[in-house]
């Protein structure tokens, strides 16, 4: 159980009607050090996840290998399951941020905003780094994320005066 309420709190904030699905998760200032963290993380935890580069489906690699392809090279994607029913998609655009989204259409509630919750902790946890999720195509606001300062996932963004 998060501290977020999925009816009180969130439900406005991960409403998918409106035709945005994806919202971004950006974890910036890493390190390749940071997304073998989190590679690791995948395994310990016991998450599914499928690993592909293009069309190809591979095992996971070691960070250094993924982050140091070659120029022009496809970039790699790991869809991550940390409960059956929920998705995270990682791209390995770059070292200096670990960039991945998720799916508003498989949030809705509070087991998934739960998941969610778990998620943006565990790998915030990891890195010692907050994990902010930003509405679709980025933004200078998160929605909500976990703050590395209070140790926990809050709700970042306030909807607007009217």
């Amino acid at each position: 159980m998060t501290d977020l309420l999925w009816h009180d709190q969130v439900a406005w904030l991960l409403d998918p009607t409106d035709g945005s699905y994806l919202p971004d998760v950006f974890v910036d200032g890493t390190t390749t050090e940071d997304w073998q963290a989190v590679l690791d993380l995948v395994e310990e935890q016991n998450w599914a996840f499928e690993y592909a580069e293009g069309d190809k489906v591979l095992p996971l690699p070691r960070a250094e290998a993924v982050l140091s392809r070659l120029a022009g090279a496809e970039c790699p994607t790991l869809k991550v399951w940390p409960d059956p029913e929920v998705c995270a998609i990682f791209r390995f655009l770059g070292t200096e941020q670990i960039d991945f989204d998720v799916d508003l259409r498989e949030l809705q509630g509070q087991a998934r905003l739960d998941v969610l919750c778990g998620l943006l902790t565990a790998i915030g946890r990891r890195l010692r780094k907050s994990v902010p999720l930003f509405p679709e195509g980025g933004g200078t606001e998160p929605l909500l994320g976990f703050d590395v300062t209070s140790d926990r996932v809050e709700v970042m963004w306030t909807e607007p005066d009217k």
